[in-house]
């Protein structure tokens, strides 16, 4: 199984290898008389990175550098407004929330939290209890660290579980093979589907918010600005029914033919116990973590007691913003000692800059830099009077939000989420624009709906974590994924973005 996913992705990057170019100097040689020069040379420039980004026959932190540096080379724009969105402050929020995620890794406060949902008395040996806290354990892990990252915790946690059960089965007499085991199938998708779901609670839960976010700074900068606060009111009503239908329609496909896992509970109990007692340097990353958040939740308090344009809330802005609030936690991990004597702190720098993930930031900035281009150029306002013509002239907003989130899930699905935000979401903040909408439940909507990519191994590295199991028959995957994301995206996400997003911020 893992052979015809390799297959498919090296087709996938030959196809683009060559498609990207010919398309690029098609597009550029085409007679576009209605945008300006600059306009129509990033066109070009912007179809091969959209077809290079889908396809990857470069790493995409790659083409993201590739796109800004063509823009310079071919005159789009001088190299200052071609690179200067890769310092843009939310990279630095980016960067605190990787080097936070690297603390409670590197110090192990990830596992104890996974393993002290897993040891609560309610979920005993319970394969559908086990079911229900493997999904919590992953969901409350991702909406603060990597996806990628707590998919990989969690899943030899989840092999464990089954291998308990075939050791279990084979003490009664009865061999199973886990490969054609549907709890097996079951608990390696709901592994995978949690980790992506959890991500949408807070702005660094996965790349796709942070973006988001960001172009809306960019792109719409008259509208009113998210707080991290705010995200997560719509984040966790999103994450909750996401999870439920996850739950429900996982396990009613891939329940569990015993009603309890003799061993469960003390393979779970051997690892509690070998976590040991708290260490200081989890004391310490706590600390971190709480100040962190404590600095983003702040505004939001302040602003219901003292109202949004009182004196203490423009301090507060000017000198403790969302980056600098990420920073300050991130920082306070090389400040904290765990040993003074041998100088010993709660992270090392050594680990700190492998915890970032510098592909992503690279990939945030590229995104940011052509997106700040293509306002700038015109090229956002002349593809958004496209699609509005596409559209009828004058689509009610539901449609609108309809056609961008349902095309952000499919993209999502071929290629990586962060990709496909980069490629539609400067495109549908400036059809919101030209269309008279407000860019915010669009632009949430695409966020959102870019975590929904359930369907194939390739769509989140979660997914492809699970898969390369041999636990999960391709065809359960495509067939659960579709169900899960046509009920996530039709019955949730849009919902949430057109109620609970604008009564939240108001437009």
């Amino acid at each position: 199984m893992a052979n015809n996913s390799n297959s498919f992705d090296n087709k996938r990057r030959a196809i683009g290898a060559v498609l990207g170019p010919i398309v690029a100097i098609i597009v550029w040689m085409l007679p576009i008389e209605s945008i300006s020069e600059p306009a129509h040379h990033l066109l070009a420039i912007m179809s091969l990175v959209a077809i290079w980004w889908i396809t990857e026959p470069v790493p995409i932190p790659v083409t993201s550098l590739l796109g800004p540096t063509l823009c310079v080379i071919l005159g789009v724009a001088p190299v200052d407004k071609s690179f200067a969105n890769f310092a843009n402050p939310m990279i630095f929020l980016f960067m605190g929330g990787f080097l936070l995620a690297k603390g409670m890794m590197v110090n192990g406060l990830d596992k104890r939290i996974a393993y002290g949902i897993l040891s609560m008395k309610w979920v005993g040996d319970s394969p559908r209890r086990i079911f229900l806290a493997i999904g919590l354990a992953c969901m409350i892990c991702s909406g603060w660290i990597s996806n990628t990252a707590t998919a990989a915790m969690m899943f030899p946690i989840a092999l464990g579980l089954l291998e308990a059960i075939r050791d279990m089965m084979a003490a009664n007499g009865k061999t199973i093979d886990l490969g054609k085991y549907k709890y097996s199938t079951g608990l390696m998708l709901m592994t995978a589907y949690a980790c992506s779901i959890g991500g949408v609670l807070t702005p660094i839960g996965t790349p796709p918010n942070i973006m988001m976010i960001g172009f809306l700074d960019q792109l719409a900068p008259d509208a009113p600005s998210i707080s991290f606060f705010q995200w997560m009111i719509w984040g966790f009503v999103a994450m909750v029914l996401y999870f439920i239908v996850a739950y429900f329609v996982l396990w009613r496909m891939f329940p569990s033919d015993v009603k309890h896992i003799k061993g469960a509970k003390e393979f779970i109990r051997s690892h509690v116990d070998g976590l040991g007692k708290w260490t200081r340097a989890q004391v310490n990353t706590l600390i971190a973590f709480g100040v962190a958040v404590l600095l983003w939740v702040a505004p939001s308090v302040l602003t219901l007691i003292h109202g949004p344009h009182s004196e203490i809330m423009t301090f507060y802005d000017s000198h403790f913003p969302e980056c600098i609030a990420a920073m300050t936690g991130a920082l306070l991990l090389f400040f904290l000692p765990v040993n003074i004597k041998k100088g010993e702190m709660t992270l090392s720098w050594k680990d700190g800059v492998a915890g970032i993930d510098w592909g992503t930031l690279l990939l945030f900035g590229g995104g940011l830099a052509l997106g700040s281009l293509m306002y700038t150029t015109g090229l956002s306002d002349w593809i958004g009077n496209g699609i509005k013509a596409a559209m009828g002239g004058n689509p009610s907003e539901l449609l609108f939000v309809i056609v961008f989130c349902a095309t952000a899930l499919l993209l999502a699905e071929f290629t990586s989420h962060t990709a496909a935000i980069n490629l539609i979401g400067t495109i549908s903040i400036g059809t919101a624009l030209s269309l008279g909408f407000s860019p915010i439940p669009v632009a949430v909507g695409i966020a959102l709906a870019s975590s929904l990519g359930f369907m194939m191994p390739v769509s989140t590295p979660p997914n492809a974590i699970v898969y390369a199991s041999g636990y999960v028959p391709i065809t359960k995957m495509i067939k659960s994924g579709v169900i899960i994301d046509a009920i996530g995206v039709f019955c949730i996400t849009i919902p949430v973005v057109l109620i609970i997003v604008k009564a939240v911020m108001g437009v």
